[in-house]
């Protein structure tokens, strides 16, 4: 009996130290007033006696500065990064297809019906009107095209951009949501530096190539796009690459094509054309085997275009090595 009392004594005291130290630390310790935090200043203090209680405390909270509203979601970095690449720039909610709670269990019946409304009415406020069905179909076209073509992301949100812009200066009636997101994808890889051939994208288009070269030369001229013509020393690194040939294969290639370009053969002719045939120039020059018709597999051109240009590239450098 006796030991029990003692252990019941223990724990009260215990639980009054506790008491205690959790009024301590909401009361000031020497006058027992009210403590504020100074967020400011990092400092929790005193509100009757100022006595400064603990310093240099954390600051959780951002490190810049705003003095309005508008400055404040200006530099806020909270929730995802907006996109061009969908139509509500990834500011909506999705409602995910799996009908599974956060436990992974699968839904009831009832449940199952709730959510299918809710991913209906859902899709619904998110395409409000006709332009936001046509941009959002229009951009799941731009990156089907840009996957199907291995194009990398900056190429994609260059493609977005350029068909807002079609789309807000009204440039798409009488044209195709297919064929001017065609166009804006052509154009944004040649602007990026990792061009496609039209014959490429045709392939990938839902479009004929005559149609995607008309809408093309179209929305250049309509939004004023700064696109320089296409580089054939840019398509070498990828049928380089298809083709399994070395380092040294592909610089011999892009040296063809400089000397090419320094004698005026490459004038008027096409560049992917050019790039075939300096890499396969590259690969018999560096005793690498390869064929004609894999070449033209690789690049999708044809082996008469790969011969005469092949021709052409190494009378250029004959010609050099003469002067």
């Amino acid at each position: 009996m006796t030991e029990s009392n003692a252990r019941t004594r223990t724990r009260t005291d215990e639980q009054q130290e506790e008491t205690e130290s959790a009024d301590e630390s909401v009361s000031c310790p020497e006058c027992s007033g009210q403590l504020i935090n100074d967020e400011e200043h990092g400092e929790t203090v005193c509100a009757d006696c100022g006595l400064v209680v603990e310093e240099d405390s954390v600051d959780r909270g951002p490190e810049w500065r705003a003095f309005d509203a508008a400055e404040k979601n200006e530099k806020s970095r909270v929730g995802a990064p907006t996109t061009n690449t969908m139509h509500d720039k990834g500011l909506s909610t999705n409602i995910d297809w799996r009908d599974k709670d956060a436990y992974g269990n699968s839904l009831g019946s009832r449940q199952r019906e709730k959510m299918q409304r809710l991913r209906k009415w859902n899709e619904r406020f998110r395409t409000r009107d006709s332009k936001e069905r046509n941009l959002k179909q229009a951009l799941g076209e731009i990156d089907r095209m840009a996957s199907a073509l291995g194009l990398p992301s900056n190429v994609r949100e260059t493609a977005s951009v350029i068909y807002r812009r079609a789309l807000n200066e009204d440039l798409l009636p009488g044209r195709s949501i297919e064929g001017v997101s065609t166009a804006c994808v052509y154009a944004a890889a040649r602007q990026a530096g990792v061009p496609r051939s039209l014959d490429e994208i045709a392939e990938v288009s839902r479009v004929e190539k005559n149609e995607v070269a008309r809408t093309y030369r179209y929305v250049v001229r309509e939004l004023g796009l700064e696109v320089q013509p296409a580089d054939p020393e840019s398509y070498v690194p990828r049928f380089a690459s298809g083709l399994e040939l070395s380092d040294e294969a592909e610089h011999r290639a892009r040296k063809l094509l400089q000397n090419a370009k320094e004698k005026g053969v490459h004038s008027g002719k096409s560049p992917v054309g050019l790039a075939a045939a300096a890499v396969y120039a590259a690969a018999l020059l560096t005793n690498e085997k390869t064929t004609q018709a894999a070449v033209s597999d690789v690049a999708d051109i044809s082996e008469v275009t790969i011969r005469n240009r092949y021709h052409e590239l190494l009378e250029a450098e004959e010609s050099l090595g003469l002067a």
